[in-house]
């Protein structure tokens, strides 16, 4: 049965295979398609903008002043077109890390070389934990935070198998 409250206008997802979606009420119109965006609040606007856009290396999509809220509001885009909206707001807490806390644990990018990532921010002055591997999937990663201690990880996108001639 079709839920009429819920529709999402794109291609019906493939049907097959063990990761096929299926979305609300077996509805292909209404499955999650992707994560649009994720939202951080800084402690410090000028630094955390700094670090997303010339450490990360971050385009800036979109940047406003919201004075009812007295707060910066940054949109950063990722090559595949989700973005990191980053926010400033006064006297927020600071969020619990270590140990770590309930809700989103980390924010995880995919690379295309993990260790070339770790010379580049390291080179830049950020900690960056030892690369590891996943002994799931066997890819490699790594873990650093931004300036307000958010854990990021940094994950190896798959290899690509060579093609045959």
């Amino acid at each position: 049965m079709e839920n009429p409250g819920i529709g999402f206008p794109h291609e019906p997802a493939r049907r097959d295979g063990p990761r096929a979606c299926r979305g609300i009420d077996d509805n292909p119109r209404a499955m999650l398609l992707r994560i649009h965006h994720a939202a951080i609040i800084c402690s410090d606007y000028e630094v955390s903008k700094r670090f997303y856009t010339q450490v990360l290396g971050l385009p800036v999509v979109g940047e406003h002043w919201r004075a009812e809220r007295r707060s910066w509001k940054l949109d950063l885009a990722l090559p595949d077109g989700s973005q990191i909206e980053l926010f400033s707001f006064e006297n927020r807490p600071a969020r619990p890390s270590y140990p770590e806390a309930r809700g989103l644990r980390h924010l995880a990018f995919e690379v295309a070389d993990v260790a070339q990532w770790k010379t580049a921010l390291e080179a830049q002055g950020v900690v960056v934990e030892a690369i590891r591997v996943d002994e799931y999937t066997g890819r490699r990663f790594t873990f650093f935070a931004d300036p307000d201690d958010l854990p990021l990880e940094l994950y190896e996108r798959p290899a690509v198998a060579a093609t045959q001639s």
